[in-house]
């Protein structure tokens, strides 16, 4: 993760242990990631030597998170390059490694194709292969600055909306560093209300049925001596019902044209609860989440995750017995529908925070005008 700013006495960076990094041991450079099927009880690294160790690391959800998905992506790429494997066949098998993620293919894409316009220029495999690693690394530069500038604009956009502080914010799933080069989105907004003393209380959904939000956002938070509880994600609406929720604030996985949010499942029915409540429902991502190319939320493809982890509960270094690894909690056979995101309409969505503004009303006018400003920005 990046260095991140100067904070109050009690804050700490949400983990001491980079979430991803490249490495050149004797033997060759591998890519090293943070496990985050094993947080919070213990930090332990994953040490990938090639493509296909990384995509079942990407598929375990040992890495994961938009924004991080496509710098692991990226390095993905340039780890094939420099250990001399198929770049193509490497890339291809990493971009379809989660297919609502938009993020992966974007960073897979970015050091792909420098990798083959430095191989055009020079014929040298080599001098490609530092193309790619050098695009990977760009691209992580660029998350952990487009973090901070969604924060600030995330932090504007709750002060216009709630003036006074004292923010009472409910999160679902976990969109902090532990998703980023940075501090995160939706996370790094209700942290930078906390660095100022405008963060009330950080509400956590636990986020079933891998309780993301229990095991890595909770853990973020009790890091950063963020003011905060956990809560199953059925009370959810009981804390709106009773008034203690000031805004949601959300990441996604993929934003269409028109402005439809695939994020996490259990997003969706927040964004109704908060309609209902008068509560702002805000979303945060970055640019490269924005996909043009997809015209609306019936256009997203939703990734279905194995049965197991709804009919069995996993918990670190608990005793397992179950198919997928788990204790089972359901009968013998039991069939489970387990969609990984669920896709919110863009008219329950109250603005899109980006590192380059806000949409606010959310439209495809509005977000097409934001991804102008950053393929301008790069230009």
């Amino acid at each position: 993760m990046a260095d991140q700013q100067a904070r109050t006495g009690e804050d700490e960076r949400a983990t001491e242990v980079p979430v991803v990094r490249w490495e050149e041991p004797p033997e060759g450079p591998v890519l090293v990631l943070l496990d985050q099927t094993r947080l919070p009880s213990e930090e332990v690294e994953l040490v990938c030597t090639d493509a296909p160790a990384l995509v079942e690391a990407i598929r375990s959800l040992a890495v994961r998170g938009a924004p991080l998905l496509g710098i692991a992506g990226a390095y993905g790429v340039a780890l094939a390059a420099a250990r001399g494997f198929d770049v193509d066949e490497a890339a291809l098998a990493l971009a379809g490694a989660r297919p609502t993620a938009v993020n992966l293919s974007v960073g897979v894409r970015r050091a792909q194709e420098a990798y083959h316009a430095a191989l055009a220029r020079s014929g040298d495999a080599t001098a490609a292969a530092a193309a790619a690693l050098a695009a990977a690394r760009q691209l992580h530069r660029e998350d952990a600055e487009a973090s901070a500038r969604m924060a600030e604009h995330g932090l504007a956009l709750l002060d216009e909306l709630l003036p006074g502080g004292g923010h009472r914010i409910l999160t679902h799933c976990n969109t902090g560093s532990l998703v980023s080069g940075g501090d995160g989105t939706a996370f790094a907004v209700a942290l930078a209300a906390h660095r100022q003393g405008r963060l009330r209380r950080l509400w956590v959904d636990e986020t079933r049925p891998l309780l993301q939000g229990a095991r890595l956002t909770a853990y973020e938070a009790a890091r950063s001596g963020m003011a905060y509880t956990l809560l199953t994600d059925n009370a959810a609406g009981s804390l709106f019902a009773a008034g203690e929720v000031d805004a949601v604030l959300i990441g996604a996985d993929r934003i269409a044209a028109d402005g439809s949010v695939a994020n996490k499942v259990g997003s969706y029915p927040l964004a109704v609860l908060a309609r209902y409540h008068h509560v702002p429902f805000i979303v945060v991502a970055p640019v490269t989440t924005v996909d043009l190319g997809t015209p609306d939320g019936a256009s997203i493809e939703v990734e279905q995750r194995p049965g197991y982890e709804v009919t069995e509960v996993t918990a670190p270094q608990a005793q397992v017995s179950g198919a997928g690894g788990g204790v089972p909690v359901a009968p013998l056979g039991t069939q489970a529908y387990n969609p990984a995101f669920d896709v919110t309409p863009p008219e329950l969505v109250t603005a899109i925070v980006t590192e380059e503004g806000v949409a606010s009303p959310v439209t495809a006018e509005a977000l097409a005008e934001l991804c102008g400003k950053a393929r301008g920005g790069q230009g």
